[in-house]
């Protein structure tokens, strides 16, 4: 099947992936968009992995107040170069993830960060929500398991789902980003303002 310009350029829309990349997922998959895609947030996760190594000494902290004044977020997203930081792709992104965070209320950026306290207490909830379930004792460790998997998605910053596509999580976001600016990119920390509320 011959691959067109107009095809090519579809795909690159879609997804801010070079050009030669798109022709070669284009290729891989027959032709078929919706497969190249696919392909090439495959292949984006493995660039942003290739990448996470690389030194991020560059980026910007960025505010974002919302509506109304009563929450706002500062936050801090690395990358590799002060030219990657400028690009409107990067402050896009640095935009959006600071809308997340005054939106979603994150307590962490990553699941590393979670305090050995704070996941003992969550771990003694679920094992005792476990317990009273009336499951059988062999799944008990399981469903603890289960239950620390949700209360990381759900105050883990990267392990939660974007509120503008919740069907992607805020890191597969920043890969998406990786992959198309071609820098490691690290979320390094952020600070959440409520009016009247203690931090």
């Amino acid at each position: 099947m011959e691959i067109t310009a107009a095809v090519v350029k579809q795909l690159r829309e879609r997804t801010g992936v070079g050009m030669m990349e798109c022709k070669s997922a284009l290729i891989e998959s027959s032709g078929d968009v919706a497969d190249a895609e696919k392909i090439l947030r495959k292949r984006g996760v493995a660039a942003a992995a290739k990448k996470a190594g690389r030194a991020t000494g560059e980026g910007a902290v960025a505010a974002y107040i919302h509506t109304g004044g009563k929450i706002g977020v500062l936050v801090e997203i690395n990358c590799e170069t002060d030219f990657a930081a400028r690009s409107t792709d990067f402050q896009s992104l640095v935009h959006d993830i600071a809308m997340h965070v005054a939106a979603a209320a994150p307590r962490f950026v990553r699941r590393e960060d979670v305090l050995e306290s704070v996941l003992a207490e969550e771990r003694e909830i679920a094992k005792d929500q476990a317990a009273k379930s009336g499951k059988p004792a062999q799944v008990l460790d399981k469903i603890v398991a289960g239950k620390l998997e949700k209360f990381y998605s759900e105050v883990c910053l990267l392990e939660q789902p974007f509120v503008k596509d919740p069907d992607k999580t805020v890191g597969q976001l920043v890969s998406g980003a990786v992959a198309r600016i071609g820098e490691n990119i690290q979320l390094r920390r952020f600070a959440r303002f409520v009016l009247g509320e203690d931090i």
